[in-house]
């Protein structure tokens, strides 16, 4: 396979991990309940009835894992902090024992060369905010920005970027709205005020970040093209209706201030909408994460059975059938699928690069693609190629788009381990780095190596500067 083109000078190359997923040790130093500890006790929840409680161990592997991102020849490495390692319950003073684990990692992070990039949040909610509402409950959101005044003030001087949300799109729908997530609560679309006031949690600690940390704001979300099952008016309209919630719900109010027209679900007020919300909300960030696996395709409801056959959506698909949304879940055929049965269509990143540029213009920020991968079905040793053929074939597109005017600045592979992949358990492997679950062994895979050679060629002066 070909050198990759050269990207620009001062880009950014990284993996990605998220706290829930690899850290384990959920009963330590301190460390309260998370919805993922309470949803995993709950039977028939996650796949194989596996659960977070020891996941890859990194909470006393992370030497171990700090010298594979190093031995990648990463320059940045995405982590998020477990807010209930800080705050146990959600609120109150700083668990000390929590902030020493993050600043060790940090100071490790840093004496390797690699910049820390910091997500204060990737769902894993303090049990006890979940047990007075939650992300339904406005005060959630003036919890997260104490508890991220809490992070900063100990890593403020030494973390690159803060990253407030991940992915505040999956964690309403699937967490608040169908259920399949933690907290598994099927709201529906009573679940919109979750998505503001989750947004709000952003809006409220974006100052508390400036006033106490020098490192660059940025939010990310999952972002999917939307495609059209035919060219009908009525799917048109579901993509429409589809692209609105996905796509556009929690960027148009950071990045315009308003939200989109959500009129096909018939919202048309949003009452948990109070004077100068939008205004926080939109407050100048430094960046935008995106986040991109695959495209989606949708029709306009039949309401017939789900169809069989991979999809993007899956369950979550499934479940917004049977509950009478706008548009419904159409295969995508033709491509390639991954483990996860997800479509791979690497165009469709560019696709959506310079999609979010026509649509947003002068508002839109510099983009960091901070989480893409794929899973596969690999062990130690096997070939790995359909995880190099995803990455080159992805990392081309975006270099395409960059050529084309999008300005992004980096790329995080997700995941730098096989880790507890949420509903699925242990069962989907993401990692550049095999995971033996029972011995917990790391054992670096093809793809691993594929991108080390990749990021050497990057940053030798005679690198191709074209596909």
């Amino acid at each position: 396979m070909d050198a990759l083109p050269r990207f620009p000078d001062g880009f950014r190359w990284g993996t990605a991990t998220a706290a829930y997923q690899i850290e384990g040790a959920v009963q330590a130093d301190g460390r309260g309940t998370s919805i993922w500890d309470a949803f995993c006790a709950q039977p028939g929840r996650i796949k194989n009835g596996d659960t977070g409680e020891t996941a890859c161990d990194h909470y006393h592997r992370w030497p171990e894992d700090v010298a594979l991102i190093a031995g990648l020849g990463a320059d940045v490495y995405r982590f998020s902090v477990a807010w209930p390692r800080v705050q146990p319950d959600g609120r109150g003073p700083a668990e000390t024992r929590g902030l020493d684990f993050y600043e060790r990692l940090v100071d490790a992070l840093l004496e390797h060369g690699i910049a820390p990039f910091l997500t204060l949040y990737h769902w894993d909610l303090p049990q006890a905010l979940e047990d007075l509402g939650g992300w339904t409950n406005r005060d959630t959101a003036h919890r997260f920005a104490d508890y991220a005044a809490l992070v900063a003030d100990r890593l403020g001087d030494r973390v690159a970027a803060w990253i407030t949300l991940n992915e505040p799109f999956v964690h309403m729908s699937e967490g608040y709205s169908l259920g399949t997530h933690a907290p598994g609560r099927m709201l529906l679309l009573d679940a919109l005020p979750a998505a503001h006031h989750l947004l709000l949690g952003h809006g409220l600690a974006v100052p508390a970040l400036r006033e106490r940390a020098t490192g660059e704001i940025l939010l990310t979300n999952n972002y999917s093209p939307v495609w059209t099952a035919a060219d009908t008016p009525a799917d048109r309209a579901a993509a429409d209706a589809f692209d609105a919630l996905q796509n556009r719900l929690f960027t148009d109010p950071l990045l315009l201030g308003r939200y989109p027209d959500l009129s096909a679900y018939g919202m048309t007020e949003f009452p948990f909408v109070q004077d100068g919300d939008l205004a926080l909300i939109s407050a100048p960030i430094d960046g935008l994460g995106v986040n991109y696996y695959s495209p989606t395709r949708v029709a306009a409801p039949a309401g017939s059975a789900p169809h069989e056959g991979p999809s993007v959506l899956g369950e979550v698909g499934d479940r917004i059938q049977e509950v009478g949304l706008p548009f419904e879940d159409a295969p995508i055929d033709g491509h390639p699928v991954t483990a996860f049965g997800w479509p791979v269509v690497p165009d469709a990143l560019h696709e959506l690069l310079t999609g979010l540029r026509a649509r947003y213009g002068t508002a839109l920020p510099p983009i960091t693609i901070t989480e893409n991968g794929c899973s596969s079905h690999d062990e130690p040793g096997s070939p790995d190629d359909d995880r190099v053929a995803y990455l080159d074939g992805h990392l081309r597109a975006l270099h395409r788009a960059i050529t084309d005017g999008v300005d992004v600045r980096g790329y995080f592979v997700w995941s730098l381990l096989d880790n507890f992949e949420w509903a699925e358990g242990y069962s989907q492997r993401f990692g550049l780095v095999h995971v033996d679950f029972e011995t917990l062994e790391r054992t670096p895979k093809a793809s691993y190596h594929w991108l080390r050679a990749q990021l050497e060629s990057q940053r030798r002066p005679d690198a191709p500067s074209a596909p």
